[in-house]
């Protein structure tokens, strides 16, 4: 039994496709709106009281995976495996028809053109500068450019000697041979592409797929370099351990590393290795999501304005430090996934991929046009996913990251804005399934997700690949292969969003125990959900973590074991330990904590900038809080451990069903069984 009460105290027609992607020609080179609700209500025979999870015995039956991969545009779209999931889906094969037809069409153009999605994904050998046998080659697509020059240290910015040449495709190259067989182009010099807009201007970028980019921390507002980084076998990190196992259950530890260490600095990728990991690992968590890798200019966007997709991070150390980082969680046994931002992109221009738009047409850019490539919301650009050299881009860059840094898997940041061309802004999403299956779904985004997901599947079929989708979009959570877009997990988003509206809008003895149960059990049970109390979402500044909202002031003042507790601090600590634990129990089939939470971190976080002149205060983690014999934090913590090893023990998040069997307004009692192999547990 869990008591919620602490010691008490006073289809339409799809839309309208951009150029088919068979039409375009083979390349040059061969080889969320402001509010949240839960996911769709699960078929009416599905009571909330017996929420069955995906792997459950008794959810509908689904046909066996059917392998498309050869399937034309006219054979094998009209009978989709996920039409047995939900009769309703009938009533939109039209639109599913549509976009399994294009993703076909898209991977068959693929496949004739560049030898398959695997090929096609090993972009960042060919972009960028690489060797090739004895020379330095760098290539570069910027079909709009009227000329183009290669510039850095290793010709003192200028590029009258190094001019580049394109191709039809609008790929430019240059070829610089060694010199008495060392690279003219050192590693760790910097490098930038220089080209002639067409108005008479030439201007300087960071080459889009640079490795590793960084500024003059001594000037204020410097813009970024390109850095080659090409280290000598003798400098480069050997990865010593192998990916752990995937696990039933991912219990997710969110982190953030710039702002990991308690000092009120950038914290480094070998610091948070040696002294954050080994925190997780004794809490019993068994994968890590590190947020902010990719390289963004503004620090204080917590790395969701990426200018550098392909470069890891400057400010916490260079590419071997991260793949240090992820080989040592990996000795851990500790899985590791990436926020991978692919929704959009920074507009900043002298930093990022956006100072590659000069004003050309969508199919010569990276994005759309118009108001269609802006969000407004976000301030940021928005790709163009029809245009070939950005499905290279992007799929390339998925591999880059498994492959280079031996990454598990990813979370995708901001998919509901890929998924309909309103964005998420101003919605809310009721659940009719014309919300997600009509002239508003961005199809060319949804072709995107599948190619994406399938291709880090076949490359890792023990990937684990989350998507942020606020709106709850059907069959997400899906095989492409059943016509799905092919994600393992969604974020339970409405979770916390419940919570958060309780705790700042309502006295806990008014909360509805029937709603919290209904908001923790609400979702497709034939797709998987990792759960979670809070996030970084809650913790930002503006804001309060639930433990702060709990106890407030208090947090700064009487949590010393010194002296008694007053009846907020009791009551705070029981809340804050049962939503995290009902939450955990009920919520999906996984879970997620954010940096810090799990022992009730007292304040928010706030990244320097000018508004707080530029303090690291409030972007560390004080972990000596827990750590403190005295304090009461630690009791957080440990409830946060046995809460993991429970799960790790009888493995009851990957359990094929819970019941939810009496809820008492009256008390605030929820009473609910988690079963495991075969045995239960009443709370």
């Amino acid at each position: 039994m869990l008591c919620l009460t602490a010691p008490s105290c006073s289809p339409s027609l799809p839309p309208r496709p951009s150029r088919p992607a068979a039409d375009r020609p083979g390349p040059g080179i061969s080889g969320g709106g402001n509010v949240r609700l839960s996911a769709v209500p699960a078929p009416s025979s599905l009571r909330w009281s017996w929420p069955r999870k995906a792997k459950s015995k008794f959810s509908v039956p689904v046909s066996a995976p059917r392998d498309y991969t050869m399937a034309t545009a006219e054979d094998g779209v009209g009978d989709l495996p996920i039409y047995d999931l939900d009769p309703k889906f009938a009533g939109f094969k039209e639109h599913f028809s549509y976009r399994m037809k294009k993703y076909l069409d898209q991977k068959h153009s693929i496949e004739k053109h560049e030898g398959g999605l695997e090929e096609f994904s090993k972009g960042y050998l060919k972009f960028g500068i690489n060797t090739e046998n004895d020379a330095t080659v760098y290539r570069e697509w910027a079909p709009a450019a009227m000329d183009a020059q290669l510039i850095g240290d290793f010709n003192n910015w200028n590029g009258s000697g190094h001019r580049m040449t394109k191709d039809n495709y609008g790929v430019w190259s240059i070829r610089i041979s060694h010199v008495n067989g060392k690279p003219a182009i050192p590693h760790n010099s910097k490098v930038k592409f220089r080209f002639h807009r067409g108005d008479g201007l030439w201007v300087d970028r960071v080459p889009a797929w640079i490795r590793y980019a960084t500024f003059d921390a001594s000037k204020f507002g410097a813009p970024y370099d390109g850095v080659h980084w090409d280290p000598p076998s003798g400098e480069r990190y050997v990865f010593k351990h192998p990916r752990p196992r995937k696990p039933d259950a991912p219990r997710i530890y969110e982190a953030h590393v710039g702002m990991s260490g308690e000092k009120p600095e950038v914290s480094t990728y070998r610091e948070f290795a040696d002294n954050v990991l080994p925190r997780i690992k004794a809490n019993n968590y068994n994968t890590v999501q590190l947020m902010a890798i990719m390289e963004h200019s503004y620090y204080a966007s917590f790395g969701y304005h990426v200018t550098n997709f392909f470069a890891v991070s400057s400010r916490s150390g260079t590419p071997e430090d991260l793949k240090y980082l992820v080989d040592k969680a990996h000795s851990l046994g500790l899985r590791v996934l990436m926020d991978v931002v692919h929704s959009h992109a920074s507009s900043n221009k002298t930093d990022g991929l956006n100072g590659y738009d000069v004003g050309q047409n969508t199919q010569e850019s990276y994005f759309h046009t118009g108001e269609r490539g802006y969000h407004k919301l976000w301030d940021s650009r928005l790709f163009n996913y029809a245009n070939w050299e950005v499905l290279r881009f992007l799929l390339s860059n998925l591999r880059y990251w498994m492959d280079e840094f031996m990454f598990d898997g990813f979370r995708f940041d901001g998919v509901t804005s890929m998924l309909y061309n309103h964005h998420g802004i101003n919605m809310s999403f009721a659940g009719s399934y014309k919300e997600y299956f009509g002239l508003d779904t961005d199809v060319d985004a949804v072709v995107y997700l599948m190619l994406a997901n399938h291709l880090m599947h076949k490359l890792l079929p023990e990937a684990t690949v989350v998507a942020e989708d606020v709106s709850g979009m059907p069959v997400l959570c899906r095989s492409v292969d059943e016509g799905g877009v092919g994600f393992d997990y969604r974020l339970a988003m409405a979770i916390p969003d419940r919570w958060i509206d309780y705790l700042k809008n309502k006295d806990d003895l008014e909360w509805s125990m029937s709603g919290i149960a209904h908001t923790l059990t609400n979702r497709r049970y034939t797709e998987k959900c990792i759960a979670y109390a809070e996030s970084h979402d809650q913790s930002i500044v503006g804001d309060k973590t639930m433990a702060f909202l709990l106890m407030d002031k208090e947090m700064y003042t009487g949590m010393s074991d010194l002296q008694p507790a007053s009846p907020t601090i009791d009551r705070g600590i029981a809340l804050q330990k049962m939503i995290h634990f009902i939450t955990m129990a009920l919520g999906g089939d996984g879970y997620l904590n954010f940096m810090g939470n799990e022992f009730g971190h007292p304040e928010w976080i706030d990244f320097p900038r000018e508004g707080n002149n530029w303090s690291y205060d409030k972007c560390r983690r004080q972990w000596s809080l827990a750590d403190i014999d005295h304090l009461r934090y630690k009791y957080m913590n440990a409830f946060d451990q046995a809460m993991n090893a429970l799960d790790d023990k009888f493995s009851f998040l990957s359990s094929s069903k819970q019941i939810v069997s009496d809820m008492n307004e009256e008390k605030k009692v929820v009473n609910y069984t988690m079963f495991s192999q075969g045995s239960c547990c009443i709370i």
